[in-house]
Order: C-alpha cells, then structure tokens, then sequence
C-alpha cells in the first residue's frame, strides 16, 4: 500500500513510464550559525504568566479547556561537545537549561510540549531543493490524463472549472474519490482554484450521497508533496463520505464537544476561540475564526471555524496556505476539512461548525519523519512559537 493509504490512480501507459523520473533523496546538512541565537524568548514561554494575568472569567474559561505546566531541563555537556553545540545552537550557554512549557487540551486530551530552545533556533528558509523542482515541473503521470488514466465514480465525475474528479483504485471507504487539480504544480494555486477544489469535493460528496443515502459524512483532505504522504506528486486532494458515524476522530470531537457543552452550558467551539483569543492567538474575519492552535497536531497548525462552507472560509483557507508558504516557508502541508452531516442523522450535531485544520510537514529534502514515538504514543513535539504563526497569519488576513 501507498504512502497515502492506498491512493492508486489506474494503470499507466509506455510513454508516463518513461517521462517518470526517479526523486533524489537529498539528506539535508545544517549548516552552523554564525552568530548566537537571537536573545528573544518565544512568547509561547509566557503562557502561564499570560494566563494568570488574565480577567477572572477569562482565566477561569482557559482552565476549563486548557492545562499548562512548565518547567527546566538541565545538561552538563562534555567539553568535547562544545564545538557542536555552538555550531548547532550559538553557544553552549544556551542549551544548559532549557524551559518547557507543557499545554494539554482537558477536552480533546490533545497536548503539546513547546521547547524554549526549539523556538527560538531562527526559521530556516526552505528554497526548493532540486528534487521539489524537479517534482513541481515534471510530467506525464496518471493525473496529467485523468479521463483516460484514473476510473470515475459509479455516479461518474464530478468536473469543476479547475479539477475534475476520479475515484480512487485502493479505497479506504466505500466512497473513496480525488479531485485532481488541472494545474500540475501542487503548490501553484490561488483564491479561486482553492475554492474550486472544496466545492468540487463537497459536490462529489452529495452525489456520493445520493447514491447510497446511508452515506452521510463529509471529510476532506488535502496532502501536499510526499512528506505530506503524497504519493502521486501531481495537485490533487481527496474526500470520502463514510456511513453509520464520522470517522473517529471526528466523532470523538463531536462526543466531547457535546459533552462540555452540556457540562458548562456554552458552545466549546464558541469558549476554544474565545480563549484563544484571550491569549493572543486568535482573530475573527468574514465570519471566519481563525486559531494558531495551543496543542498543535505539529508545527503551525491553524485552525479555521466557520457556520457553513462558505465563501469566506474558502478565501480564509487561500489565505493561510498563502501565508504558510510565502511568510512561513512551508512547502509540504495537510489540509483537513470536516463538518456536519450531509443528511438528517440521530445523534446531536448541534454546535458543531466547519472545521478546517491546516498543518506544516517540514522540510520536503530531510529524511527525518516529522513524527515519532512521542507523536504517536504520548504528545506532540512542538519546534515552532504559536505567537510567531499568529502574528504571520493576521499580517496575510490583513488584521491590525
């Protein structure tokens, strides 16, 4: 199976065969600093001092979602490490006590674990390696011809005025299909493209819905370049629509969700925002609530709120993948997007908005995996300060 559960477009002909070209693993070398870390200490470090300074109510709504902890980890490293360290990290000083500013989701239990050290290492500028060009530039895959190399739907296409859909050969779901973007450059795209491709799948999935009506829940994602479990290189998302429950991480918010609504007698979705807001890392537009999240899946992750797929929320998504890939340097990124169901359903949906997510999978060229143990099994390692993510997403959204 693929990288990307199973995404197998169809057969190929001789002549995609031979245009295929094999991707170079680059390993990627850090080059030394030539200067010390800069002396700025990640706002995220502040977070419990925010909280605490925060009105009564304000604080009180934070603690009912959130937990933060923090504290020092402390090394004593050889002298033959000095050299190392100081071409890694500036100076030896630096790394000899560390904070650690742990934030648990007490809803979700999503949690996060920001490094003082991590944050502050400057953002590295990602130029386009030449396997990224070389993937960005080349032709002549299944998705170039897609009526001709990818299968349709029993329902058959869906077609949009910038992507067509297929159905996907190695389904995960009974409802199982693509949007394949016309533009073969994954990361070529602007406003009105990104708003084609969400209405295209959102059309695919209502007649995915008419075809079996039991059909009933909408998800969508959006895998960009293989560090992001891409396996066909060429721009194109995905969807399904699953039946009896949403997908169960959906489903689980959804349980929670209704829960602590019951429990407190607010929204959570409307307190989330709110405390986010509270703290600094969040803003409203259009409609559209916008959140550098505080227990980030991994880096930058944003999340978008919204009452319905509505325009706003399409542009809002332009715009954060705009701002990720021009102000942030991200070339490789998911997108997941999911909402109510299509249809009339008997557990309580009540609440419950649009929900995108948008996540930075880190440097196409390193062979290291954004994730591990920790990742998997305990919480998320985070290298990256929400502060800095919200002040580059309020500057795209033109927020002052």
């Amino acid at each position: 199976m693929s990288p990307d559960h199973g995404e197998h477009p169809g057969p190929t002909d001789k002549r995609s065969e031979q245009m295929e070209i094999p991707l170079r693993h680059v390993e990627k070398t850090r080059e030394p600093l030539h200067e010390p870390l800069p002396l700025i200490v990640p706002d995220i470090v502040h977070l419990d001092r925010l909280v605490r300074e925060l009105p009564t109510r304000a604080r009180l709504r934070f603690e009912r979602i959130f937990h933060v902890s923090s504290c020092v980890g402390e090394l004593r490293p050889p002298k033959e490490m000095h050299g190392w360290i100081e071409g890694y990290f500036g100076s030896v000083e630096s790394v000899l006590k560390q904070r650690i500013i742990k934030v648990t989701n007490l809803v979700t239990l999503e949690g996060a674990l920001f490094n003082e050290l991590r944050a502050r290492r400057p953002t590295e500028a990602r130029t386009a390696s030449d396997a990224v060009t070389e993937a960005r530039s080349r032709v002549g895959d299944p998705f170039c011809r897609p009526e001709r190399l990818t299968p349709q739907d029993v329902f058959g296409r869906v077609r949009g005025e910038h992507c067509i859909t297929a159905s996907n050969v190695a389904k995960y779901d009974g409802f199982h299909g693509l949007v394949i973007f016309n533009e073969h450059d994954p990361l070529a795209f602007n406003a009105e493209q990104v708003a084609d491709y969400v209405d295209t799948a959102y059309r695919w999935g209502l007649e995915a819905n008419r075809s079996d009506p039991e059909a009933k829940y909408f998800f969508f994602m959006w895998n960009c370049l293989w560090k992001a479990a891409a396996s066909i290189l060429h721009g194109h998302a995905q969807m399904a629509v699953t039946r009896e429950m949403h997908y169960a991480k959906v489903e689980a918010l959804r349980r929670v969700a209704l829960t602590y609504s019951r429990a407190q007698g607010t929204n959570y979705f409307d307190d989330l925002y709110s405390v986010h807001a509270d703290v600094g890392l969040g803003f409203e537009r259009d409609g559209v609530r916008v959140m550098a999240y505080l227990t980030p899946v991994k880096e930058r992750e944003t999340l978008l709120l919204a009452g319905g797929l509505t325009a706003a929320l399409k542009q809002a998504l332009y715009d954060t993948l705009a701002c990720f890939k021009e102000a942030l340097g991200v070339q490789s990124f998911n997108v997941a997007l999911y909402m109510p169901p299509l249809d009339a359903v008997e557990e309580d949906w009540s609440g419950f908005p649009v929900v995108v997510r948008v996540v930075d999978r880190g440097d196409p060229i390193s062979r290291t995996s954004d994730i591990g143990g920790m990742e998997l099994y305990a919480s998320n390692v985070i290298g990256s300060d929400p502060y800095f993510v919200i002040r580059q997403l309020k500057a795209a959204f033109a927020i002052h």
